[in-house]
């Protein structure tokens, strides 16, 4: 089990979580607007690499399938509110991107995505963010992994999920509950 630096998970952990994360959202926007608490789902991060990747490139797919046949008024429910599609579609991607690097990190690899899938997956999910930054760096901010000179840090983060439309021009992460 290869430990990530300056995290308590490993590199294992990190793709099952990322599997899990998957499979809930997937769940989630099939079963509306409540939350559906009666399963109790882990990845073994014990298994085997391969599987461990195999189960997430399904689960990836299995999500993949849901969000393209979820009618345009599909709402899913999430703590950060009633995510539509889109919203589920970008949370996947911000789990998968940011963790991605955490194995990297765990693996003294660089893991550096697209301009343009890093950008895309900030503007959907964090919608207050600096735009006339990195998008990647930007994306690592907003998720509270990094400093992003001239920006307050990023602490207690939160992800606008619903749709862009309902977003009330407020960073979420900066509203007490």
């Amino acid at each position: 089990m290869t430990p990530i630096p300056g995290m308590d998970w490993t590199v294992a952990r990190v793709v099952a979580h990322m599997s899990e994360c998957l499979l809930w959202y997937s769940t989630d926007l099939v079963v509306g607007d409540r939350e559906l608490s009666t399963m109790e789902m882990r990845v073994r991060p014990e298994s085997e690499q391969a599987d461990l990747v195999a189960t997430l490139t399904s689960f990836a797919a299995l999500l993949a399938r849901v969000v393209d046949g979820a009618p345009p008024q599909a709402r899913g429910w999430h703590p950060y509110g009633r995510a539509d599609a889109s919203g589920f579609a970008a949370m996947a991607c911000d789990e998968m991107l940011v963790h991605m690097a955490d194995v990297g990190h765990g693996l003294s690899r660089s893991f550096v995505p697209s301009e343009a899938l890093s950008g895309a997956t900030l503007r959907r999910l964090f919608p207050w963010a600096p735009t006339d930054t990195d998008p990647w760096l930007t994306l690592l901010w907003a998720n509270g992994r990094v400093d992003l000179p001239g920006h307050e840090r990023q602490v207690g983060w939160r992800w606008h999920c619903a749709p862009l439309a309902e977003w009330d021009g407020v960073n979420p992460s900066t509203v007490s509950d």
